[in-house]
């Protein structure tokens, strides 16, 4: 390890002889840890309690027991694109599989009482929450056509599930369990249908009835796992969702609570994740410790990078109030959960000296979001269908199909044409494997503001490619915060990807309203510019506005600041990329085209004039009056060129007299 840039051979040596370092933890997750393990492992799981469950909650997704094929796809997919360099879009393919089971009883069915508000809550917790599973619906039928939905409704009069000729299952094995919309991939007809059960009311009488009795718990756990099973048996993220107000579905049946804990138990062998959306009545608080909290695992055992500590817990949607509070938490709430985790590389090595390695995974959090083309869609026929396209390479002379290993590619140098290998060109672009290797430490301080070219990439550990990975890197984050240091490193992503110096920096957490982890604590690599990256600004003069000016301004701002002087980019979607979605929607489902985007970055001029207008305008008028006076001090002064008093003089009088010569 290069101990010579920021660091002493002695705080080398203190972190290469941290406790935590090469220290090995086999306990399997959810498994309590051996009493020889000391104190700081408890450290490191607090340490990366927060990172893992602030990750979970902006990508919740796992991968489960077919990570092997997921990784031989993956290099697969490499091998196609040896032929370019691999852009950060190429993250790791993730199928998704979302199943609702909402819950139908007299209090989902329910509204809250009227508050006389115009804004109130009108419309009863299950309606919202199939509101919620239509607008998730709409959004994956655009954006991620391939992504499966389920809508299971629980409790209900009348049950229903596969038919006879379909899977060889009767209704009768599941109760009070009706299954609206099977767990598939989205069509025109499926949003349909449920978008006629949220606002038609004969459609919603039918269906939405409540059964007299109870319904049992194991019976919708076992309902879902066979649905999991049968229709998205190797999908890398499957989870199901349930949305209720029952803190306590079987509070007097001891076996039937056990039979619950059992089927969930079943549920995260399968691979699958259950996430709950509880809603709490003004009267009743939610409370998870009753019944949810057994059956509501802290991590999939068929998760490889599952962390051994709680995943955070949903926001309790309240129902109720001013506002239509229910439906913007649970949309909220399921919208942090409803995007799977997107690996950007997976397994690669984080070399911290000679034989000395761990393995990480790296994410992209922040990158703007751009419309993506999945798929061509041909609008020709009765119905849109999708087009499969093929490329072909033809002869200009006699229109002959070229076949691929007749192509090949050459460069021109000095007029002539020479001609390479695809195993020559592979070897000119080869970099050496994926790795990120540490070169030595800086100061935080060493890091100007204007090194930030590209986004940074966030990794987290993995005992995927080295056992003890984890308390490794806690080790470095902990040191590397502690100290106020950066890791300089040689970053190669991936395969074929350039190679970038990049300063590896550990990130504290950032916390949100209701103290839980927005941005999570771990590492972030950020590429660094190269010599020619950097330009020099041009020089300007700087006036400085006078005192009275700033303090005018300075009420401006104060009175137009955000909520909590927050600013939420979530408030503040894109509007032309909501614009084409909206296009896309409105011909998947032969909808009209909407004449006018609704676009929420406009400012709200009516509430800035009823706010600071007057203030506006008394700083307006501030900075003419400042104008003015500064025009005053200043000295008149021309652009013109002044000609010459007694030149000027001849030409008016027309005298043509020649002038003086000069001696030479």
């Amino acid at each position: 390890m290069a101990s010579g840039i920021g660091y002493t051979a002695s705080e080398v040596e203190e972190l290469d002889s941290h406790p935590d370092v090469g220290r090995v933890d086999i306990t399997a997750p959810g498994s309590s840890s051996s009493s020889s393990s000391s104190s700081s492992s408890s450290s490191d799981s607090k340490l990366f309690c927060g990172f893992n469950r602030s990750l979970r909650q902006l990508y919740t997704c796992h991968y489960c027991s077919n990570m092997a094929d997921e990784a031989a796809a993956w290099q697969q997919d490499d091998a196609f694109e040896e032929e370019e360099d691999i852009d950060e879009t190429g993250y790791k393919s993730v199928k998704d599989a979302v199943l609702f089971a909402i819950e139908i009883s007299e209090s989902m069915l329910t509204p809250p009482p009227d508050t006389g508000s115009k804004r109130a809550d009108k419309e009863s917790p299950a309606t919202a929450a199939l509101k919620c599973a239509y607008f998730l619906m709409q959004q994956r039928i655009i954006s991620n056509p391939k992504d499966m939905i389920g809508i299971l409704l629980y409790g209900t009069e009348e049950s229903k599930f596969y038919d006879e000729d379909e899977s060889g299952r009767g209704s009768l094995s599941y109760p009070h369990c009706y299954l609206f919309s099977d767990l598939d991939v989205p069509a025109a007809e499926d949003v349909k249908r449920l978008r006629a059960l949220v606002h038609q009311e004969e459609e919603a009488e039918q269906i939405l009835v409540p059964s007299k009795e109870r319904v049992s718990m194991s019976n919708v756990l076992f309902c879902a796992n066979q649905i999991f099973s049968s229709k998205a048996p190797n999908f890398s993220s499957r989870r199901l969702f349930i949305v209720t107000d029952n803190d306590d579905p079987h509070s007097k049946d001891k076996a039937l609570r056990s039979a619950a804990t059992v089927r969930a138990k079943d549920l995260y062998d399968l691979g699958v994740i259950i996430e709950l959306f509880p809603i709490s009545r003004p009267n009743k608080e939610f409370d998870r410790s009753k019944f949810f909290d057994d059956i509501i695992y802290k991590a999939s055992p068929t998760d490889p990078e599952a962390p051994a500590f709680p995943t955070a817990q949903t926001k309790t949607s309240t129902s109720g109030g001013d506002g239509i509070s229910l439906l913007k938490s649970l949309l909220s709430s399921i919208n942090s959960k409803s995007v799977p985790r997107r690996a950007l590389f997976s397994n690669v090595p984080l070399e911290i000296g000679p034989d000395f390695k761990i393995s990480v995974t790296g994410y992209l959090i922040f990158k703007r979001q751009e419309p993506a083309r999945s798929c061509y869609v041909w609008l020709g026929g009765e119905v849109p269908q999708i087009a499969k396209g093929i490329t072909t390479q033809m002869a200009d002379d006699s229109a002959r199909e070229v076949e691929k290993w007749e192509i090949k590619k050459a460069y021109k140098f000095g007029g002539e044409q020479i001609s390479f290998t695809q195993e020559e060109q592979a070897s000119l672009r080869n970099f050496g494997e994926p790795t990120i290797r540490i070169i030595g430490f800086k100061p935080l301080s060493a890091l100007p503001i204007w090194a930030s070219m590209k986004h940074p990439t966030f990794i987290y550990p993995t005992e995927e490619g080295y056992v003890g990975s984890t308390r490794v890197f806690s080790a470095l984050y902990q040191t590397l915060l502690k100290k106020e240091k950066l890791a300089l490193v040689w970053f190669v992503p991936r395969k074929n990807a350039a190679p970038v110096m990049a300063a590896m920096i550990p990130g504290r957490p950032k916390l949100g309203e209701d103290g839980e982890e927005v941005i999570p604590q771990g590492m972030w690599i950020l590429p660094l510019p190269f010599a020619d990256d950097i330009r020099q600004n041009p020089e300007t003069n700087l006036i400085t506005a006078p005192d009275s000016l700033v303090d005018k301004m300075r009420t401006v701002i104060q009175l137009l600041q955000l909520p909590k002087a927050q600013y939420d980019p979530q408030k503040y979607p894109n509007p032309s990329l909501q614009w084409h979605y909206r296009i896309l929607q409105a011909l998947a489902l032969d909808e009209d085209l909407p004449e006018q985007p609704e676009d929420k970055t406009v400012p709200k001029y009516r509430q800035i004039d009823k706010r600071a207008g007057e203030f506006v305008i008394a700083w307006g008028e501030e900075l003419e009056s400042q104008h003015l006076m500064i025009e005053a001090k200043q000295p008149a002064t021309s652009t013109l060129v002044k000609r010459p008093a007694s030149r000027a003089q001849d030409q008016v009088k027309g005298d043509s007299r020649p002038t003086k010569k000069t001696k030479t």
